[in-house]
């Protein structure tokens, strides 16, 4: 495979890893000028099915109030491939007192994030 085209295929992988290093910062700005105008985030609660939030503006609020309810959030990645348009990311949040594990299925189009899907081992 060419270098053009490898980077290509890795384009959605780094645009993910950029996105997780936004999340450590807690810089909301950073992660939404990753993700498209009508991007698509699906929280893992409540369970079973979670809850979808859709269109920046909805996303963007929900960020904002997750790190302020959640001052220590941080993800650690433990795996991370893709090939075009999809990532998937096998995560550790941890958030001060405790952690959970889980997995999140990210859509890129046109270079930036228009979905992420959370999962999370219950």
């Amino acid at each position: 495979m060419s270098p053009a085209r490898l980077s290509k295929v890795e384009a959605g992988m780094r645009l993910v890893l950029e996105f997780n290093e936004a999340f450590n910062r807690h810089d909301v700005p950073g992660m939404m000028k990753l993700t498209t105008e009508d991007t698509v985030f699906e929280n893992t609660a409540p369970a079973p099915d979670g809850t979808v939030y859709s269109g920046k503006e909805a996303v963007t609020q929900f960020w904002v109030d997750f790190f302020r309810e959640s001052p220590k959030a941080h993800i650690e990645i433990e795996d991370i491939f893709g090939l075009g348009q999809h990532c998937v990311m096998r995560w550790k949040y941890s958030w001060g007192e405790g952690h959970v594990r889980g997995v999140d299925i990210f859509t890129v189009r046109e270079g930036l994030i228009s979905q992420k899907l959370s999962y999370v081992k219950g």
